[in-house]
Parts: C-alpha cells; structure tokens; sequence
C-alpha cells in the first residue's frame, strides 16, 4: 500500500481535502481523508507532491481515436479544403476514410492513445469502426468503453454488419475496456437496421452511443426528406434509392419511436433539439455528451446548454476527433465550454463532465470518474497556478494550472 497526499485532493463525489491523501492499493483506492488520518489508519511511505493537488483523471465521453491523424491524411491526400457546410465536412471524412488501410489507422488510434494519456485523459468513450483495432485499446494503459459503430442502408450490407457486429461482441476481450455499440445516427441507418442494432445492445446489456440533431442539416432531413443530406451525402454514399419519404418530425423524436433512447444511451451534439425533445431525452433517462469546440469548428451552431441542465439532463464533455477539432485535451475543451456558457455552469460542474459526469455517460462511473474507495487508482497531479480557497479551486484548475504526472492503476505513466 501506498499514501499520495498533496496540499488538496479533489475526489469530485465528496468534499474538496485540504491536506489531503489518498491510500492506494492493488490498483486501487483504498481511502481517501487528510493525510493525518490515513497515516494514522495506515502507517505506509507517503508520496508527496506540494502545493498540488490530486484529482480523478479526466473521462473524456466522445470521441474517435481512429481519425487522429486525419489532418495528416487531408494533406498527403490532396484533400485539404475548407468545407463550407456540414455535409460538405462529412463528405470529406468518408472520401478520406476510403482509401486509408488498417496499418495507417492502426497508427492513427495508438497516436491519440498517446495523446490523450499524456494530456490526462486516463478514460474514453470511443466510437471504432475497424473491429481489429481493439488489441490497440487492449494494449495500452487507457481504460473506458469502446462502442462498434454501425451505419448502413443497403439490406445485404447491414446484415453482414449485424453478423460482424455480434462476432466482435463475442470475442470481446476481458481487459481495461467494456463494449458498447453506436448506432452513428438517425440518417446514416435505415430503420430496420436502426431497430435491429438497438435490440442487438438490449440483447447483449450493453449501452449505445449515437450522435443526435448535431446539424440543421440533419433536422430538414428527418422533417422532408430534403436539403443536402438528400442532394449530397445520399448521392455520394450510392443511398439514392434508400431516400424515405418525408418524416415530419424531428430526429429525436424519431430514434425514440424506433425504441433506441433508453437510459443507457449517450447522445451526443445535440445542438438542434428542441423544448419536447428535451422532455423526451428527460423521460428516456439518455445523458447528453456536448462537444462545443467541434460544434463551433464545424459551425453547427451551440447546444442549448442551459435548457439541457434546466431539465436535469445528466450532461458529460467530449472532445470528438481530430477531423472537427484543434486538440484531444480535455483542458482545452473545458476552457472553452466556461468562456462560451459563462453563466450556465460552474466551474465544478465542468469538473463534473470531464470526471464523473462522463464516467456515468460510459456506463464506467463503477470504477471511473472520481476518487472513491474501490474505484481505480487512475488519478492527477496538478500544480494551479496561484494559490486560493478550496471555493476557488475548480476554476484554477480549469484556466490556470499545469499538469505533472498522469498515474493509472497507481503507477506513474512514464
């Protein structure tokens, strides 16, 4: 066993500990108190770090490490334009991702493996699409849930992904990840293949994750069937003969009638929900991933933040992927989201959805996500770059502080 204390620990489910320590054993938390306290009940070598302080390592709810070297791709492709709309950007992933082979985005995901390690990130919740790669998550010290995406239209194509699916389901391995399946949104799938991936995840107990009204785009298209997605994506994807007929509703509404919102399921964008929408993500027990700084990259427009906490939504952040943001650095996504809704969060509660909040929207919070007794040892050592009250902690952290050492399972990450 083994005692880390620092001038003030920062558990995230209880109270911020002035002086204090956490007691680690076999992976693990064993205690968590002031540093007198633990010394007393346990008498074992201390770790200090001074004028620091302990905290859960960061969660980060969304994202997909696969495309972390997709700023490299567009330049060696010759594919590096500015898109002007969303479709335009999602159009340039898919010609991209066609010509990459396994080798280059087997280097893609161990580089944002790195990258998130070494900015404090020590858990995902990430979409694959390759079901190979799983030796590379297996492999390294990053923990989380890895969701299988699934997209898809053309029958025959679907059913032989439903086959693959439930074969990478069975052969999952037991390690540091869970699985999860991501049905990837309520235009990219047909209905069936909707409703068959979401009865495959009840089957197996397993939660899903599917991006939700992230483009206005995506709203004209589940309200008429129109506007790009129906003139562009569908073209380009060879789906012209799987155009619906126009749905009138919203594509909230729509996933919830096909039974895929259930309280297991993270959605994740939604920037273009409405006031019912909300009521019904309310009712289904979903939590909601934001990703603001993708969101304003791709100039979707922002997430009714406020009216998504108002409703009790539980709320978790994610950075989401090199191909629509700047950085895999929970720190800078945390930054932004206090300089864009200012007055809707405080800065704990940022905290919250960096930490445990998106431990929960994993389904991870079990051993994830706070400093806990029983929970692993995967934890922070931060400097703030001033010294303040306990009160005034969250923010420092966010806006003002460096990051020394990145420990999981209790050893250090070298």
């Amino acid at each position: 066993m083994e005692i880390f204390a620092a001038s003030y620990v920062v558990p995230m489910e209880s109270p911020t500990i002035e002086g204090g320590a956490i007691a680690v054993a076999d992976g693990h938390v064993v205690a968590v108190g002031t540093l007198a306290e633990l010394r007393s009940a346990y008498g074992c070598a201390v770790t200090d770090f001074p004028s620091c302080v302990i905290m859960p390592g960061l969660v980060n709810a969304h994202t997909h490490l696969e495309l972390t070297h997709f700023p490299s791709w567009k330049l060696r492709k010759g594919i590096d334009y500015s898109p002007r709309t969303y479709v335009d950007w999602v159009i340039q992933v898919i010609k991209i991702k066609r010509g990459l082979t396994r080798d280059e985005l087997e280097l893609s995901v161990r580089e944002g493996i790195r990258i998130a390690l070494e900015s404090g990130t020590t858990a995902v919740g990430d979409i694959l699409t390759e079901r190979s790669l799983v030796p590379c998550h297996e492999e390294s010290r990053l923990g989380g849930r890895l969701y299988f995406e699934a997209i898809g239209h053309d029958e025959g194509h679907c059913s032989a992904l439903l086959t693959e699916l439930r074969h990478a389901l069975d052969t999952f391995p037991s390690g540091s990840f869970k699985a999860g399946i991501s049905p990837h949104s309520p235009h990219t799938l047909s209905p069936r293949f909707m409703t068959e991936v979401a009865d495959l995840a009840v089957s197996a107990s397993l939660p899903t994750m599917v991006h939700l009204a992230e483009s206005r785009e995506e709203l004209a298209f589940l309200h008429d069937s129109g506007g790009k997605i129906a003139e562009l994506l569908y073209p380009f994807a060879g789906w012209e003969s799987h155009l619906p007929p126009p749905r009138r509703t919203t594509p909230t509404v729509y996933l919830d009638s096909l039974g895929v919102l259930r309280w297991d399921t993270a959605v994740v964008h939604c920037v273009h929900v409405t006031p019912a929408d909300v009521e019904i993500l309310k009712h289904r027990g979903v939590t909601a991933v934001l990703c603001p700084r993708s969101n304003d990259r791709l100039v979707v427009g922002k997430a009714p933040a406020a009216l998504l906490k108002k409703a009790g939504i539980p709320l978790a952040l994610g950075t989401d992927s090199l191909a629509s943001n700047d950085s895999l650095s929970l720190w800078d996504e945390m930054r932004f989201l206090h300089q864009e809704f200012p007055s809707v969060f405080t800065p704990i509660e940022i905290l919250e959805m960096a930490t445990i909040g998106a431990a929960r929207a994993i389904r991870r919070d079990d051993e994830l996500g706070s400093l806990s007794p029983g929970k692993l040892a995967d934890f922070l050592i931060v400097r703030p770059g001033e010294t303040g009250s306990s009160s005034e902690l969250p923010e420092i952290l966010i806006e003002r502080s460096d990051l020394l050492e990145v420990f999981i399972g209790g050893k250090q990450l070298s």
